[in-house]
């Protein structure tokens, strides 16, 4: 097993976002919890899961979580064409968040991304 990154990411519904905020946690999304586990991209794959799981969704934010904060809930996962995709097995503490940025629509309706670290 390769390494994890520093950061790993979650794209939701700002709305989501500001109530796991308002509870101290975040629980995950309602396909999370039908999986079982909270699903992130690393940075090189979050461009094509905006794409393909929220394209063309306006009300976007992009959480950025330091992933060494997240113990061995974090695994790393076959998925989209067998490429490791993080996983965290249980609830999202907000301290292991590092940064939470807008992921606005550009004219050509592909999410516009802030540089991922």
């Amino acid at each position: 097993m390769p390494t994890a990154p520093r950061f790993i990411y979650k794209i939701c519904p700002e709305t989501m976002w500001r109530a796991a905020e308002s509870d101290g946690i975040f629980r995950g999304s309602a396909v999370d919890a039908q999986d079982g586990f909270i699903h992130f991209s690393t940075a090189a794959q979050a461009v094509e899961t905006a794409a393909r799981h929220f394209a063309g969704q306006a009300g976007l934010l992009l959480v950025q979580v330091e992933s060494a904060r997240l113990g061995d809930r974090l695994r790393f996962e076959p998925s989209r064409g067998g490429a490791l995709f993080p996983h965290l097995y249980g609830d999202l503490e907000l301290a292991a968040v590092t940064k939470v940025a807008p992921l606005p629509l550009a004219p050509d309706g592909r999410h516009r991304f802030p540089p991922l670290d």
